[in-house]
Protein backbone atom coordinates (compact mmCIF):
# COMPACT_ATOMS: atom_id res chain seq x y z
CA UNK A 1 0.00 0.00 0.00
CA UNK A 2 2.48 2.38 0.95
CA UNK A 3 4.43 1.92 -2.45
CA UNK A 4 1.67 2.54 -4.24
CA UNK A 5 0.44 5.60 -2.74
CA UNK A 6 4.21 6.80 -3.12
CA UNK A 7 4.25 5.84 -6.53
CA UNK A 8 1.13 7.79 -7.11
CA UNK A 9 2.34 10.78 -5.26
CA UNK A 10 5.29 10.40 -7.53
CA UNK A 11 3.53 10.61 -10.57
CA UNK A 12 1.01 13.33 -9.30
CA UNK A 13 4.03 15.55 -8.06
CA UNK A 14 5.71 15.13 -11.54
CA UNK A 15 2.56 16.04 -13.37
CA UNK A 16 1.84 19.43 -10.79
CA UNK A 17 5.47 20.73 -11.40
CA UNK A 18 4.80 21.04 -14.99
CA UNK A 19 1.29 22.64 -14.42
CA UNK A 20 1.11 25.12 -12.26
CA UNK A 21 -2.85 26.18 -12.33
CA UNK A 22 -3.35 22.64 -12.11
CA UNK A 23 -1.22 22.83 -8.96
CA UNK A 24 -3.00 25.51 -7.67
CA UNK A 25 -6.82 23.84 -8.34
CA UNK A 26 -5.24 20.69 -6.80
CA UNK A 27 -3.43 22.62 -3.77
CA UNK A 28 -6.71 24.87 -3.20
CA UNK A 29 -9.19 21.39 -2.84
CA UNK A 30 -6.55 19.54 -0.63
CA UNK A 31 -6.72 22.81 1.75
CA UNK A 32 -10.55 22.36 1.68
CA UNK A 33 -10.39 19.19 2.14
CA UNK A 34 -7.84 19.02 4.79
CA UNK A 35 -10.17 21.44 6.70
CA UNK A 36 -12.90 19.15 6.33
CA UNK A 37 -11.32 16.49 7.56
CA UNK A 38 -9.85 18.07 10.58
CA UNK A 39 -13.11 19.82 11.17
CA UNK A 40 -14.58 16.21 11.51
CA UNK A 41 -11.80 14.86 13.80
CA UNK A 42 -12.24 17.52 16.54
CA UNK A 43 -16.35 16.40 16.01
CA UNK A 44 -15.52 13.12 16.77
CA UNK A 45 -13.35 13.97 19.76
CA UNK A 46 -15.16 16.29 21.07
CA UNK A 47 -16.47 14.30 23.80
CA UNK A 48 -13.21 13.23 25.08
CA UNK A 49 -11.84 16.69 24.97
CA UNK A 50 -11.86 18.91 28.10
CA UNK A 51 -14.04 21.42 26.51
CA UNK A 52 -16.27 19.71 24.01
CA UNK A 53 -18.06 22.79 23.63
CA UNK A 54 -15.83 24.49 22.05
CA UNK A 55 -13.97 21.99 20.61
CA UNK A 56 -17.33 21.31 18.07
CA UNK A 57 -17.47 25.24 17.64
CA UNK A 58 -14.44 24.83 16.25
CA UNK A 59 -14.93 21.99 14.46
CA UNK A 60 -17.88 22.86 12.76
CA UNK A 61 -15.88 26.01 11.93
CA UNK A 62 -13.04 23.90 10.03
CA UNK A 63 -15.61 22.23 8.28
CA UNK A 64 -17.30 25.44 7.00
CA UNK A 65 -14.23 26.82 6.08
CA UNK A 66 -13.57 23.76 3.85
CA UNK A 67 -16.72 23.78 2.67
CA UNK A 68 -16.27 27.83 1.26
CA UNK A 69 -12.92 27.06 0.02
CA UNK A 70 -14.03 24.06 -2.19
CA UNK A 71 -16.84 26.25 -3.41
CA UNK A 72 -14.94 29.55 -3.58
CA UNK A 73 -11.62 27.69 -5.65
CA UNK A 74 -10.83 31.13 -7.08
CA UNK A 75 -11.03 33.24 -3.86
CA UNK A 76 -9.19 31.02 -1.88
CA UNK A 77 -6.73 31.57 -4.62
CA UNK A 78 -6.88 34.72 -4.46
CA UNK A 79 -6.15 35.33 -0.61
CA UNK A 80 -3.42 32.56 -0.84
CA UNK A 81 -0.44 34.94 -1.21
CA UNK A 82 -1.67 37.42 1.14
CA UNK A 83 -2.33 34.78 3.81
CA UNK A 84 1.12 33.47 2.75
CA UNK A 85 2.31 37.11 3.14
CA UNK A 86 1.16 37.75 6.70
CA UNK A 87 2.09 34.07 8.07
CA UNK A 88 5.62 35.06 6.91
CA UNK A 89 6.02 38.53 8.21
CA UNK A 90 4.45 37.09 11.50
CA UNK A 91 6.46 34.13 11.74
CA UNK A 92 9.50 36.65 11.62
CA UNK A 93 8.88 39.06 13.96
CA UNK A 94 7.88 35.78 16.43
CA UNK A 95 10.94 34.92 15.52
CA UNK A 96 13.20 37.67 16.62
CA UNK A 97 11.10 38.16 19.60
CA UNK A 98 12.33 34.94 20.53
CA UNK A 99 15.75 34.89 19.57
CA UNK A 100 17.15 35.34 22.72
CA UNK A 101 17.12 31.28 23.44
CA UNK A 102 19.29 28.73 22.91
CA UNK A 103 22.84 28.41 21.87
CA UNK A 104 25.03 31.37 19.95
CA UNK A 105 24.44 29.24 16.48
CA UNK A 106 20.86 28.43 16.97
CA UNK A 107 20.16 32.32 18.16
CA UNK A 108 22.22 33.41 14.51
CA UNK A 109 20.05 30.45 12.73
CA UNK A 110 16.95 31.88 14.33
CA UNK A 111 17.61 35.47 13.68
CA UNK A 112 18.69 34.70 9.96
CA UNK A 113 15.90 32.38 9.24
CA UNK A 114 13.36 35.35 10.71
CA UNK A 115 14.96 37.64 8.61
CA UNK A 116 14.56 35.53 5.86
CA UNK A 117 10.26 34.86 6.87
CA UNK A 118 9.93 38.95 6.15
CA UNK A 119 11.54 39.59 3.16
CA UNK A 120 9.97 36.67 1.88
CA UNK A 121 6.63 37.81 2.90
CA UNK A 122 7.48 41.44 1.97
CA UNK A 123 8.28 39.96 -1.38
CA UNK A 124 4.57 37.76 -1.48
CA UNK A 125 2.85 41.07 -1.00
CA UNK A 126 5.08 42.94 -3.97
CA UNK A 127 4.44 40.09 -6.52
CA UNK A 128 0.92 37.92 -5.63
CA UNK A 129 1.13 36.12 -9.47
CA UNK A 130 4.50 35.04 -8.83
CA UNK A 131 4.00 33.83 -5.35
CA UNK A 132 1.44 31.86 -6.59
CA UNK A 133 3.34 30.18 -9.11
CA UNK A 134 6.22 29.23 -6.65
CA UNK A 135 3.38 27.88 -4.16
CA UNK A 136 2.61 25.71 -7.30
CA UNK A 137 5.57 24.29 -8.37
CA UNK A 138 6.64 24.23 -4.20
CA UNK A 139 3.00 22.13 -3.83
CA UNK A 140 4.10 19.45 -6.87
CA UNK A 141 8.13 19.22 -5.72
CA UNK A 142 6.32 18.61 -2.04
CA UNK A 143 4.08 16.17 -3.47
CA UNK A 144 6.85 14.36 -5.25
CA UNK A 145 9.28 14.59 -2.56
CA UNK A 146 6.66 12.83 -0.43
CA UNK A 147 6.33 10.11 -2.86
CA UNK A 148 9.74 9.20 -2.79
CA UNK A 149 10.11 9.12 0.92
CA UNK A 150 6.89 7.09 0.94
CA UNK A 151 8.60 4.76 -1.57
CA UNK A 152 11.82 4.62 0.24
CA UNK A 153 9.58 3.88 3.27
CA UNK A 154 7.80 0.95 1.58
CA UNK A 155 11.21 -0.45 0.37
CA UNK A 156 13.17 -0.09 3.88
CA UNK A 157 9.47 -2.35 5.41
CA UNK A 158 10.12 -4.66 2.65
CA UNK A 159 13.74 -5.44 3.89
CA UNK A 160 12.65 -5.06 7.75
CA UNK A 161 14.79 -1.85 8.79
CA UNK A 162 14.03 1.01 10.60
CA UNK A 163 13.51 3.92 8.57
CA UNK A 164 14.02 6.17 11.65
CA UNK A 165 16.94 4.29 12.99
CA UNK A 166 20.30 6.77 12.43
CA UNK A 167 22.95 7.86 13.91
CA UNK A 168 22.14 11.38 16.18
CA UNK A 169 24.65 13.92 15.03
CA UNK A 170 23.10 17.12 16.72
CA UNK A 171 26.74 19.26 16.34
CA UNK A 172 26.41 18.65 12.81
CA UNK A 173 23.14 19.05 12.39
CA UNK A 174 23.28 22.91 14.32
CA UNK A 175 25.69 23.83 11.88
CA UNK A 176 23.62 22.69 9.17
CA UNK A 177 20.40 24.52 10.19
CA UNK A 178 23.02 27.63 10.53
CA UNK A 179 24.28 27.12 6.88
CA UNK A 180 20.22 26.67 5.82
CA UNK A 181 19.78 30.05 7.40
CA UNK A 182 22.85 31.86 5.61
CA UNK A 183 21.35 30.06 2.34
CA UNK A 184 17.58 31.48 3.02
CA UNK A 185 18.84 35.17 3.97
CA UNK A 186 21.07 35.16 0.50
CA UNK A 187 18.23 33.51 -1.64
CA UNK A 188 15.66 36.23 -0.35
CA UNK A 189 18.39 38.97 -0.81
CA UNK A 190 18.37 37.75 -4.54
CA UNK A 191 15.11 37.31 -4.53
CA UNK A 192 15.03 41.38 -3.43
CA UNK A 193 16.92 42.44 -6.08
CA UNK A 194 15.33 40.85 -9.00
CA UNK A 195 11.92 42.17 -7.65
CA UNK A 196 13.61 45.85 -7.52
CA UNK A 197 15.18 45.06 -10.82
CA UNK A 198 11.74 44.40 -12.37
CA UNK A 199 9.79 46.70 -10.34
CA UNK A 200 6.88 48.40 -12.03
CA UNK A 201 8.64 52.36 -13.86
CA UNK A 202 8.48 54.92 -11.87
CA UNK A 203 5.47 56.88 -14.41
CA UNK A 204 2.56 57.99 -12.76
CA UNK A 205 0.09 60.34 -13.71
CA UNK A 206 0.02 63.91 -11.94
CA UNK A 207 -2.19 66.45 -11.99
CA UNK A 208 -1.97 67.28 -15.61
CA UNK A 209 -4.31 64.38 -15.56
CA UNK A 210 -7.06 65.07 -13.68
CA UNK A 211 -10.34 66.00 -14.55
CA UNK A 212 -10.84 70.09 -14.14
CA UNK A 213 -13.96 71.06 -11.81
CA UNK A 214 -15.95 72.19 -14.90
CA UNK A 215 -15.37 69.90 -17.89
CA UNK A 216 -18.21 70.04 -20.63
CA UNK A 217 -20.08 67.41 -22.05
CA UNK A 218 -19.20 68.41 -25.52
CA UNK A 219 -16.43 66.11 -26.89
CA UNK A 220 -13.40 67.21 -28.40
CA UNK A 221 -12.97 70.35 -26.13
CA UNK A 222 -9.52 70.86 -24.98
CA UNK A 223 -8.94 71.30 -21.55
CA UNK A 224 -5.27 71.65 -20.83
CA UNK A 225 -2.23 72.35 -23.09
CA UNK A 226 1.27 72.55 -21.72
CA UNK A 227 5.26 72.06 -23.42
CA UNK A 228 5.88 68.35 -23.43
CA UNK A 229 10.17 67.77 -23.97
CA UNK A 230 10.32 63.71 -23.23
CA UNK A 231 12.27 62.07 -26.39
CA UNK A 232 10.65 64.98 -28.36
CA UNK A 233 13.63 65.46 -31.17
CA UNK A 234 15.57 68.78 -31.69
CA UNK A 235 14.07 69.86 -34.68
CA UNK A 236 10.54 69.67 -33.36
CA UNK A 237 8.25 71.18 -30.79
CA UNK A 238 5.89 69.04 -28.37
CA UNK A 239 2.69 69.87 -26.09
CA UNK A 240 0.97 67.14 -24.28
CA UNK A 241 -3.38 67.73 -24.26
CA UNK A 242 -6.05 67.18 -21.99
CA UNK A 243 -9.39 66.81 -23.84
CA UNK A 244 -12.81 65.89 -23.94
CA UNK A 245 -14.22 62.52 -25.49
CA UNK A 246 -16.91 60.30 -24.89
CA UNK A 247 -16.27 56.36 -24.10
CA UNK A 248 -18.07 52.98 -26.03
CA UNK A 249 -21.24 53.67 -23.95
CA UNK A 250 -21.50 57.50 -24.91
CA UNK A 251 -20.67 58.70 -21.35
CA UNK A 252 -18.56 61.99 -21.51
CA UNK A 253 -15.12 61.28 -20.28
CA UNK A 254 -11.44 62.43 -20.55
CA UNK A 255 -8.44 61.92 -22.31
CA UNK A 256 -4.63 62.94 -22.98
CA UNK A 257 -2.64 63.19 -25.77
CA UNK A 258 0.89 64.54 -27.40
CA UNK A 259 0.63 67.25 -30.50
CA UNK A 260 3.63 67.82 -31.96
CA UNK A 261 4.91 69.42 -34.69
CA UNK A 262 8.28 70.87 -36.76
CA UNK A 263 9.66 73.79 -34.59
CA UNK A 264 9.69 76.52 -37.51
CA UNK A 265 6.48 77.92 -39.16
CA UNK A 266 4.16 76.86 -36.40
CA UNK A 267 1.83 79.40 -38.39
CA UNK A 268 1.43 78.06 -41.48
CA UNK A 269 -1.68 75.84 -41.75
CA UNK A 270 -0.31 72.03 -41.43
CA UNK A 271 -1.99 68.87 -42.25
CA UNK A 272 -2.69 66.09 -39.62
CA UNK A 273 -1.61 62.18 -38.76
CA UNK A 274 -3.82 61.30 -36.06
CA UNK A 275 -1.44 58.19 -34.49
CA UNK A 276 -3.36 55.45 -32.59
CA UNK A 277 -0.63 53.78 -30.62
CA UNK A 278 0.14 49.78 -30.50
CA UNK A 279 -0.02 48.37 -27.21
CA UNK A 280 1.77 50.03 -24.13
CA UNK A 281 -0.26 48.16 -21.42
CA UNK A 282 -3.75 48.31 -19.84
CA UNK A 283 -2.73 50.07 -16.98
CA UNK A 284 -3.17 53.74 -16.85
CA UNK A 285 0.46 54.94 -16.07
CA UNK A 286 1.25 53.07 -19.04
CA UNK A 287 -0.30 56.03 -21.40
CA UNK A 288 2.04 56.71 -23.87
CA UNK A 289 2.80 60.45 -22.72
CA UNK A 290 4.27 59.20 -19.46
CA UNK A 291 6.31 56.56 -20.53
CA UNK A 292 10.22 57.10 -20.65
CA UNK A 293 10.00 57.17 -24.47
CA UNK A 294 6.94 58.39 -25.78
CA UNK A 295 6.76 57.53 -29.41
CA UNK A 296 8.65 53.97 -29.57
CA UNK A 297 6.54 52.96 -26.93
CA UNK A 298 3.40 52.54 -28.96
CA UNK A 299 5.75 51.46 -32.16
CA UNK A 300 5.27 55.24 -33.81
CA UNK A 301 7.00 54.25 -37.42
CA UNK A 302 9.00 57.72 -39.57
CA UNK A 303 9.13 60.21 -36.64
CA UNK A 304 11.84 61.93 -38.28
CA UNK A 305 9.80 61.81 -41.87
CA UNK A 306 6.80 63.12 -40.34
CA UNK A 307 8.39 66.29 -38.73
CA UNK A 308 10.60 66.86 -42.38
CA UNK A 309 6.90 66.48 -43.83
CA UNK A 310 5.88 69.43 -41.68
CA UNK A 311 2.80 67.40 -41.06
CA UNK A 312 1.06 67.89 -37.20
CA UNK A 313 1.06 64.68 -35.63
CA UNK A 314 -1.90 64.43 -32.64
CA UNK A 315 -1.24 61.21 -30.53
CA UNK A 316 -4.24 60.15 -28.42
CA UNK A 317 -3.11 58.06 -25.11
CA UNK A 318 -6.87 56.75 -25.38
CA UNK A 319 -9.28 57.18 -22.32
CA UNK A 320 -8.25 55.68 -19.45
CA UNK A 321 -4.30 55.60 -19.82
CA UNK A 322 -3.14 58.42 -17.77
CA UNK A 323 -6.79 59.43 -16.69
CA UNK A 324 -9.06 57.68 -15.00
CA UNK A 325 -11.29 54.77 -15.90
CA UNK A 326 -10.95 51.61 -18.00
CA UNK A 327 -9.25 51.72 -20.98
CA UNK A 328 -11.26 51.17 -24.30
CA UNK A 329 -8.74 47.89 -25.36
CA UNK A 330 -9.63 46.58 -28.77
CA UNK A 331 -13.24 47.93 -27.58
CA UNK A 332 -13.86 49.70 -31.03
CA UNK A 333 -16.25 53.05 -30.11
CA UNK A 334 -13.86 53.56 -27.29
CA UNK A 335 -10.81 53.99 -29.36
CA UNK A 336 -11.73 55.52 -32.21
CA UNK A 337 -13.60 58.59 -30.31
CA UNK A 338 -10.37 59.37 -28.44
CA UNK A 339 -8.40 59.21 -31.91
CA UNK A 340 -11.28 61.72 -33.16
CA UNK A 341 -11.21 63.82 -30.43
CA UNK A 342 -7.55 64.48 -29.91
CA UNK A 343 -7.64 66.20 -33.73
CA UNK A 344 -10.95 68.02 -32.85
CA UNK A 345 -8.77 69.02 -29.69
CA UNK A 346 -5.75 70.13 -31.38
CA UNK A 347 -7.77 72.58 -33.66
CA UNK A 348 -7.84 74.31 -30.61
CA UNK A 349 -4.32 74.66 -29.89
CA UNK A 350 -3.23 78.45 -30.43
CA UNK A 351 0.65 76.50 -30.20
CA UNK A 352 -0.34 75.19 -33.67
CA UNK A 353 -2.60 75.86 -37.03
CA UNK A 354 -3.92 72.89 -38.81
CA UNK A 355 -5.25 72.86 -42.29
CA UNK A 356 -8.23 70.63 -41.73
CA UNK A 357 -6.87 67.52 -43.44
CA UNK A 358 -6.43 64.54 -41.02
CA UNK A 359 -4.96 60.77 -42.09
CA UNK A 360 -5.19 58.31 -39.23
CA UNK A 361 -2.24 56.16 -38.57
CA UNK A 362 -2.47 52.85 -36.38
CA UNK A 363 -0.61 49.84 -35.82
CA UNK A 364 -1.53 46.77 -33.68
CA UNK A 365 -4.42 47.98 -31.61
CA UNK A 366 -4.25 51.24 -32.90
CA UNK A 367 -5.11 49.80 -36.24
CA UNK A 368 -7.57 48.40 -34.60
CA UNK A 369 -8.34 52.09 -33.02
CA UNK A 370 -8.04 53.97 -36.48
CA UNK A 371 -10.21 51.37 -38.39
CA UNK A 372 -13.09 52.28 -35.78
CA UNK A 373 -12.35 55.78 -36.57
CA UNK A 374 -12.28 55.89 -39.89
CA UNK A 375 -15.88 53.90 -39.64
CA UNK A 376 -17.59 56.10 -36.88
CA UNK A 377 -15.65 59.36 -38.67
CA UNK A 378 -19.20 60.46 -40.74
CA UNK A 379 -21.02 60.38 -37.73
CA UNK A 380 -19.44 61.03 -34.92
CA UNK A 381 -16.75 63.92 -36.19
CA UNK A 382 -18.62 65.05 -39.37
CA UNK A 383 -16.64 68.41 -38.75
CA UNK A 384 -13.08 66.36 -39.73
CA UNK A 385 -11.92 66.17 -43.17
CA UNK A 386 -10.52 62.94 -42.84
CA UNK A 387 -8.43 62.31 -45.95
CA UNK A 388 -6.91 59.06 -45.19
CA UNK A 389 -7.15 55.67 -42.98
CA UNK A 390 -3.99 53.63 -42.22
CA UNK A 391 -3.80 50.47 -40.38
CA UNK A 392 -0.71 48.62 -40.06
CA UNK A 393 -1.24 44.57 -38.64
CA UNK A 394 -4.33 46.01 -37.24
CA UNK A 395 -5.85 43.53 -34.29
CA UNK A 396 -8.73 44.16 -37.03
CA UNK A 397 -10.51 40.07 -36.20
CA UNK A 398 -10.91 40.66 -32.81
CA UNK A 399 -12.38 36.90 -32.47
CA UNK A 400 -9.69 35.41 -35.26
CA UNK A 401 -7.24 36.99 -32.54
CA UNK A 402 -8.40 35.77 -28.93
CA UNK A 403 -8.55 32.08 -31.04
CA UNK A 404 -4.98 32.60 -32.35
CA UNK A 405 -3.75 33.86 -28.84
CA UNK A 406 -2.79 30.54 -27.42
CA UNK A 407 -0.25 29.90 -30.23
CA UNK A 408 1.82 32.61 -29.44
CA UNK A 409 4.47 32.82 -27.12
CA UNK A 410 3.19 34.82 -24.40
CA UNK A 411 -0.03 35.31 -26.08
CA UNK A 412 -1.58 35.66 -22.43
CA UNK A 413 -0.60 38.70 -21.56
CA UNK A 414 -2.31 40.07 -24.30
CA UNK A 415 -5.55 38.13 -23.63
CA UNK A 416 -5.77 38.97 -20.26
CA UNK A 417 -5.35 43.16 -21.60
CA UNK A 418 -8.70 41.75 -23.59
CA UNK A 419 -10.44 40.52 -20.79
CA UNK A 420 -10.33 42.92 -18.05
CA UNK A 421 -10.97 45.59 -21.09
CA UNK A 422 -14.06 43.56 -21.59
CA UNK A 423 -14.96 42.60 -17.94
CA UNK A 424 -14.88 46.85 -17.32
CA UNK A 425 -16.81 47.95 -20.17
CA UNK A 426 -19.51 44.81 -20.11
CA UNK A 427 -21.33 43.99 -17.00
CA UNK A 428 -22.59 40.84 -19.15
CA UNK A 429 -19.23 39.79 -19.48
CA UNK A 430 -18.08 38.28 -16.03
CA UNK A 431 -15.22 37.54 -14.47
CA UNK A 432 -15.98 34.35 -12.90
CA UNK A 433 -17.77 32.82 -16.13
CA UNK A 434 -14.47 32.90 -18.50
CA UNK A 435 -11.40 33.31 -16.05
CA UNK A 436 -10.02 29.76 -14.69
CA UNK A 437 -9.99 30.24 -10.88
CA UNK A 438 -6.60 29.47 -10.43
CA UNK A 439 -5.79 32.06 -12.61
CA UNK A 440 -7.68 35.14 -11.76
CA UNK A 441 -4.72 36.55 -9.83
CA UNK A 442 -2.54 36.18 -12.43
CA UNK A 443 -4.79 38.17 -15.20
CA UNK A 444 -5.00 40.96 -13.20
CA UNK A 445 -1.37 40.99 -12.12
CA UNK A 446 -0.05 41.09 -16.24
CA UNK A 447 -2.93 43.90 -16.67
CA UNK A 448 -0.91 46.18 -14.31
CA UNK A 449 2.55 46.26 -16.15
CA UNK A 450 3.63 48.22 -19.07
CA UNK A 451 4.80 46.48 -21.79
CA UNK A 452 7.87 48.88 -22.36
CA UNK A 453 8.81 48.26 -18.46
CA UNK A 454 11.08 45.63 -17.02
CA UNK A 455 8.09 43.89 -14.94
CA UNK A 456 6.76 43.27 -18.38
CA UNK A 457 9.34 40.05 -17.76
CA UNK A 458 7.41 39.11 -15.02
CA UNK A 459 4.26 39.06 -16.98
CA UNK A 460 5.61 37.00 -19.68
CA UNK A 461 7.57 34.32 -17.75
CA UNK A 462 3.93 33.91 -15.91
CA UNK A 463 2.11 33.48 -19.50
CA UNK A 464 4.66 30.76 -20.02
CA UNK A 465 4.60 29.03 -17.18
CA UNK A 466 0.79 28.71 -17.26
CA UNK A 467 0.29 28.32 -21.09
CA UNK A 468 2.48 25.05 -20.22
CA UNK A 469 -0.66 23.34 -18.34
CA UNK A 470 -3.38 25.24 -19.79
CA UNK A 471 -5.44 28.32 -21.12
CA UNK A 472 -6.19 31.08 -18.82
CA UNK A 473 -10.03 31.12 -19.71
CA UNK A 474 -11.86 28.43 -18.32
CA UNK A 475 -14.46 28.55 -20.85
CA UNK A 476 -14.80 29.96 -24.95
CA UNK A 477 -13.95 33.63 -25.07
CA UNK A 478 -15.42 33.54 -28.47
CA UNK A 479 -18.76 32.12 -27.35
CA UNK A 480 -21.66 33.84 -24.87
CA UNK A 481 -21.38 37.07 -23.90
CA UNK A 482 -17.94 37.83 -24.34
CA UNK A 483 -17.92 36.48 -27.75
CA UNK A 484 -21.21 38.54 -28.57
CA UNK A 485 -18.88 41.85 -27.83
CA UNK A 486 -15.65 40.59 -29.31
CA UNK A 487 -18.24 40.46 -32.32
CA UNK A 488 -19.57 43.83 -32.00
CA UNK A 489 -16.40 45.10 -31.81
CA UNK A 490 -15.03 43.48 -34.99
CA UNK A 491 -14.72 46.69 -37.34
CA UNK A 492 -17.62 45.97 -40.01
CA UNK A 493 -18.65 49.37 -41.43
CA UNK A 494 -17.45 50.95 -44.16
CA UNK A 495 -14.82 53.25 -44.49
CA UNK A 496 -15.57 56.19 -46.96
CA UNK A 497 -12.12 57.51 -46.80
CA UNK A 498 -9.47 55.75 -48.91
CA UNK A 499 -7.96 52.70 -46.79
CA UNK A 500 -4.29 51.33 -46.51
CA UNK A 501 -3.43 48.06 -44.98
CA UNK A 502 -0.07 46.88 -44.40
CA UNK A 503 0.83 43.81 -43.22
CA UNK A 504 4.04 41.77 -41.88
CA UNK A 505 4.49 38.30 -44.06
CA UNK A 506 5.52 36.76 -40.98
CA UNK A 507 3.72 38.31 -37.77
CA UNK A 508 3.16 35.67 -35.44
CA UNK A 509 0.95 37.79 -33.19
CA UNK A 510 -1.85 39.01 -35.99
CA UNK A 511 -1.71 36.17 -38.61
CA UNK A 512 -1.36 37.01 -42.01
CA UNK A 513 -4.02 34.43 -43.11
CA UNK A 514 -6.51 36.06 -40.60
CA UNK A 515 -5.85 39.58 -41.64
CA UNK A 516 -6.15 38.46 -45.26
CA UNK A 517 -9.49 36.72 -44.68
CA UNK A 518 -11.53 39.47 -42.53
CA UNK A 519 -10.05 41.96 -45.58
CA UNK A 520 -11.66 39.51 -47.55
CA UNK A 521 -14.96 39.69 -46.07
CA UNK A 522 -14.54 43.50 -45.78
CA UNK A 523 -13.98 43.49 -49.74
CA UNK A 524 -17.06 41.52 -50.74
CA UNK A 525 -18.99 44.06 -48.62
CA UNK A 526 -17.60 46.87 -50.62
CA UNK A 527 -15.19 48.24 -49.16
CA UNK A 528 -12.67 49.77 -51.14
CA UNK A 529 -9.00 49.84 -49.79
CA UNK A 530 -5.28 48.73 -50.76
CA UNK A 531 -3.42 46.13 -48.78
CA UNK A 532 0.18 45.01 -49.25
CA UNK A 533 1.85 42.53 -47.27
CA UNK A 534 5.73 42.71 -46.68
CA UNK A 535 6.79 39.52 -46.60
CA UNK A 536 9.52 38.09 -43.47
CA UNK A 537 8.38 41.29 -41.65
CA UNK A 538 6.94 40.21 -38.52
CA UNK A 539 4.62 42.54 -35.88
CA UNK A 540 7.54 45.33 -35.32
CA UNK A 541 9.43 44.83 -37.62
CA UNK A 542 7.16 45.76 -40.35
CA UNK A 543 6.91 49.56 -38.78
CA UNK A 544 10.91 49.18 -38.07
CA UNK A 545 13.56 51.74 -39.45
CA UNK A 546 14.66 49.84 -43.25
CA UNK A 547 10.94 48.33 -43.55
CA UNK A 548 9.77 48.64 -46.74
CA UNK A 549 6.58 49.87 -45.55
CA UNK A 550 8.20 53.21 -44.36
CA UNK A 551 8.44 54.47 -48.11
CA UNK A 552 4.67 52.98 -49.47
CA UNK A 553 3.26 54.45 -45.90
CA UNK A 554 5.19 58.19 -46.35
CA UNK A 555 4.08 58.07 -50.19
CA UNK A 556 0.32 56.99 -49.83
CA UNK A 557 -0.47 59.90 -46.70
CA UNK A 558 1.23 62.39 -49.13
CA UNK A 559 -1.01 61.56 -51.49
CA UNK A 560 -3.67 61.68 -49.60
CA UNK A 561 -3.35 65.52 -47.96
CA UNK A 562 -2.12 65.91 -52.34
CA UNK A 563 -6.19 64.95 -53.12
CA UNK A 564 -4.89 62.35 -55.57
CA UNK A 565 -7.05 59.13 -56.04
CA UNK A 566 -5.84 55.86 -54.84
CA UNK A 567 -5.87 52.60 -56.38
CA UNK A 568 -7.86 49.46 -54.66
CA UNK A 569 -6.69 45.88 -54.62
CA UNK A 570 -9.24 43.99 -53.09
CA UNK A 571 -8.62 41.57 -56.50
CA UNK A 572 -4.67 41.02 -55.70
CA UNK A 573 -6.05 39.10 -51.99
CA UNK A 574 -5.92 35.80 -51.67
CA UNK A 575 -7.20 33.62 -48.73
CA UNK A 576 -4.99 30.80 -47.74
Amino acid sequence: MLLLVGLACIALGALLVLRPLSSLSVLAVYIGLSFIVSGIGDLLGAAQSSAPRTTTVIGVAWIVAGVLVLVWLGVAIDVLPAFLAVSLIATGILGIVAVFRGTRDQRAAAMLFSLADIIFGALALLWPDVTLLVVAVLFGVRTLIFGFGTVWSAILRARGTDAAASASQPRVARWLRLAGAIGAVALALIASSLAWTFQPGTARADSFYSAPADVPSEPGQLLRVEPFERAVPEDALAWRILYTTTDAGGTPTIASGIVLTKADGRAVPRDAIAWAHGTTGYATNCAPSLLENPFAAGALPALDSIIDEGWVLVATDYAGLGTSGAQPYLVGEGEGRSVLDAVRAAQQMSEVTLSGDTTIWGHSQGGHASLWAGQIAADYAPDLDIAGVVALAPASDVIGLLEHLPTVTGGSVFASFVAEAYFAHYPDVRRAVYIDPAARTLVKEMSTRCLSEPGALVSVLSALSVETDKSIFRSDPTHGALGERLRQNTPSGEIAAPLFVGQGGADPLVAPAIQRNYLLGRCAAGQQLEYHEYPGRDHMGVVSPGSPLIDDLLDWTSARFAGEDFTPNCETIRAD
